[in-house]
């Protein structure tokens, strides 16, 4: 069985397209006619809703990704659990799943690609989502994840858009996955950092949205902390609610290790991250290392919700009641100078 990592080109280097940048590339796009549309592309969120008469809306997105760990099993279980993990943000549920896979032709033999698969299936079946089929291609590169469709109820759909200010920020995983996840490429990751961030990454959101969901109207605004790191997804969330996010590291939770190699596995995407968001952002109280978790892309990451401060209290207990590693970690304010400020 090959060591996955391995198949990968370039370690570190894979980033997402920024909506920034996505937007400059498509602005001439003609604009959307279908009354149905309630989210789509044009916005910073996790996932598109389309209004279905006489039912709930649709919650529909896709995420996929080269490995991050050698486990084929665990790569499939992580790559789901991401995928998923869209839905969720938007406070759907997923429903229906298509696969979507690149394998090369040399150096990965059959029964790793059917562990792939089958650690993929069995997220789906723990989110209770049908795999309906998919789509595979070759590829010098593996890649493997699902379009996801989901429901939601048009009254209960999470955005970017709606943190007020005076709301209090949660933030349901620990971060320091993509620094780990690097480690990991160059053979240089603590045993308890993979073991720990492994854990967290086939962990589904599903529990701290269903936790989340039953304190209704309370849930101004939601998405989940991925590929744009913690900084780049305060930053959507305050840029669509034209407010500003306010958050203290010390209150974060941290995989146990990543910090103290933080500066040894920078990837490709924190590089991007820091070059697309660090302009808006205040991180000057932090050291470099702490920076540098900021800035880290996230695989499989939790929910950042922004929630009223009123109920805060009793949302957390909850999550955490659920054995949820929430914690909270700032507040909404009004806009003023950096779209996000991370205080020591």
């Amino acid at each position: 069985m090959p060591n996955l990592t391995e198949l990968v080109a370039c370690a570190g280097c894979a980033s997402k397209l920024a909506a920034g940048e996505l937007a400059r590339v498509l602005h001439d796009l003609p604009s959307q006619t279908d009354a149905n549309v309630i989210v789509d592309f044009r916005g910073s969120d996790d996932a598109g809703i389309y209004r279905w008469p006489g039912g709930p809306a649709l919650v529909q997105t896709v995420d996929f990704f080269t490995p991050i760990v050698d486990d084929p099993f665990t790569y499939g279980q992580i790559a789901a659990a991401n995928a998923l993990s869209d839905v969720y943000a938007m406070g759907g549920v997923p429903v229906t799943a298509l696969a979507i896979a690149a394998m090369p032709e040399q150096g990965i033999d059959g029964d790793t690609i059917r562990q792939i698969f089958l650690g993929g299936f069995d997220k789906l079946q723990e989110a209770g989502a049908a795999l309906l089929g998919g789509h595979t291609v070759r590829d010098p590169e593996v890649k493997f994840g699902y379009a996801v469709t989901g429901r939601v109820e048009i009254d209960r759909v999470w955005t970017n858009a709606g943190a007020r200010v005076g709301d209090r920020l949660i933030v349901t995983k620990p971060l320091g996955t993509g620094i780990c996840g690097t480690a990991i490429k160059n053979k240089r990751a603590p045993e308890a950092l993979v073991a720990a961030a492994v854990q967290s990454m086939t962990t589904l959101n599903k529990g701290a949205a269903e936790v989340l969901t039953t304190f209704g109207n309370a849930v101004h605004a939601c998405t989940d902390v991925t590929g744009f790191g913690l900084v780049g997804h305060s930053t959507e969330m305050a840029v669509a609610s034209h407010a500003s996010l306010a958050i203290e590291f010390s209150r974060l939770r941290i995989l146990p290790g990543a910090l103290e190699i933080a500066s040894a596995n920078r990837s490709g995407g924190m590089g991007t991250n820091k070059l697309q968001f660090a302009p808006t952002a205040d991180t000057s109280a932090l050291d470099e290392a702490e920076v540098d978790l900021c800035f880290d892309p996230q695989t499989s990451g939790g929910l950042l919700a922004a929630v009223d401060a009123a109920k805060a209290d009793e949302i957390l207990g909850a999550l955490q009641d659920r054995g949820i590693a929430a914690v909270m970690v700032g507040s909404v304010t009004a806009r003023a100078g950096s779209f996000v400020t991370v205080r020591r």
